[in-house]
């Protein structure tokens, strides 16, 4: 993400470049200040542990946010910088593989005792102390450089406070006790979902992709470009749990004519009966799995009764896909979704609402419109995770961050009730793996208008 480049890939962060000194500072010490606070409920225990390769040690996450500042701003620009420890460049680099130092292996990040979490935490201080210098006395010739770096690890550190939050919550569902990460998070209501409806759209000639107007934006979300949509019409709201009931009811989990193969193949390898962190009564029949009643989900809270009327999440790509052939709809193109989205005001239950759980669609309003298009749960699309038209990764270790990645993902759309309300907007594309989980991900239904 970081060589000078072509014209449109770069326009959002010459905006960024041209930022005051002083905003950026406090939107530093802000997002800095929240992964410390989202650590607050932990044990000392909790930050070494890993249980999947998919998620990290929260320690690691805190340090790594950490070492990217460090990496790609303070070395280079602050004069007379000391490294804090001269190992830690190959213990908390995740995968820029252009850095010459290598890295850690993911899977082994939760085998380490050392350093430890006090060190972590003394690490941050030191690069916070680091880059407060910077900040103060940073040449303005360096500024343009400083602030497109600065702009990247701020919403860096903020994508893995969402990863702190769902590697947590996968960490402490591993535990037989089902401990919760926070007892006092609230619940949603027990009432049923309201009847879905879908709203219509025109599709013809589009365009899509970051506005060089809109502030921050990552280069896998340029160039802005145009696309044909034939008309489609959109759920009004994300798929519900209780919905997602019928389907497991039904024999979904069942049935190999729903699932692509590799789908298919997924739910034979894993057991999937049902999305992850949900858990039946014991000795609860087939009958008697139809109702929400019977049915236990895994939150941050700790275990807790599923709630019919809150999204269904924890969902892979192959499953929202699945759901979607059974009710006789569709997913969403990223395209489709990003068009709907376009002009609506980012809000909805974000990381900053406290809950840390999907909630319950708020009441459709007199006019309309599309709900939860941001927070809550993040929305798989039928989108392979590609690079747009005229798309040119950026040179060096930071064009690392998207480019290499556009093989065998998906696209999701909207953030999470993880995601930081500042941090998501109509063009962001999120992207994992059609077999993954731990994020919270749900769907909402489309089709094509006749």
């Amino acid at each position: 993400m970081q060589q000078p480049p072509d014209t449109e890939s770069r326009r959002s962060d010459q905006r960024q470049a041209a930022a005051q000194p002083a905003q950026l500072a406090a939107d530093y010490r802000r997002v800095r200040a929240l992964t410390e606070q989202l650590c607050e409920p932990l044990a000392v225990e909790d930050y070494v542990l890993q249980t999947a390769v998919e998620t990290s040690p929260p320690r690691w996450h805190i340090a790594h946010v950490s070492w990217f500042f460090e990496t790609f701003l303070l070395r280079p620009y602050l004069p007379g910088y000391r490294v804090f420890h001269p190992r830690y460049e190959y213990l908390f680099n995740s995968y820029y593989e252009q850095t010459e130092t290598g890295f850690w292996p993911r899977p082994e990040r939760g085998l380490l005792s050392r350093p430890t979490v006090a060190e972590v935490y003394e690490y941050r201080r030191h690069v916070d102390a680091g880059m407060a210098r910077l900040l103060e006395d940073c040449p303005q010739a360096h500024w343009p450089a400083v602030a497109e770096r600065l702009a990247i690890g701020i919403n860096h550190e903020q994508q893995h406070q969402e990863l702190l939050v769902t590697d947590i919550k996968y960490n402490l569902a591993y535990n037989p006790l089902r401990p919760a990460y926070r007892e006092d998070l609230p619940q949603a209501p027990s009432a049923g979902p309201d009847a879905v409806a879908y709203l219509g759209f025109d599709g013809g000639l589009q365009a899509i992709g970051a506005d060089a107007a809109a502030g921050f934006a990552y280069d896998n979300e340029t160039p802005r470009h145009q696309v044909w949509l034939r008309p489609y019409r959109l759920a009004d709201r994300l798929v519900t749990n209780a919905e997602y009931l019928e389907f497991i009811s039904n024999g979904g989990y069942q049935n190999p004519a729903l699932w692509l193969a590799d789908g298919w193949g997924a739910v034979q390898q894993h057991g999937w009966r049902a999305p992850l962190y949900w858990e039946p009564a014991a000795g609860a029949s087939r009958a008697e799995l139809a109702s929400a009643d019977a049915w236990a989900q895994m939150t941050l809270g700790g275990l807790r009764p599923l709630s019919p009327a809150e999204p269904v999440c924890h969902v892979s790509y192959f499953e929202a896909d699945a759901f979607a052939r059974w009710a006789g709809k569709r997913l969403p193109t990223e395209a489709e979704w990003e068009v709907a989205a376009a002009g609506v005001p980012v809000t909805g239950n974000c990381v900053q609402a406290g809950v840390l759980h999907p909630m319950p669609a708020p009441a459709r309003t007199a006019g309309g419109g599309l709900r939860q298009l941001f927070g809550d749960c993040w929305e798989w699309t039928g989108s392979a995770y590609l690079a747009y038209p005229g798309y040119r990764p950026p040179a060096g270790a930071l064009g690392e961050y998207n480019g290499k990645f556009m093989c065998g993902q998906m696209v999701m759309r909207g953030g999470s009730c993880a995601t930081s309300q500042d941090h998501t907007r109509a063009s962001y594309r999120n992207f994992f793996y059609p077999h993954e989980r731990w994020q919270f991900k749900g769907l909402r239904l489309a089709e094509d208008q006749q």
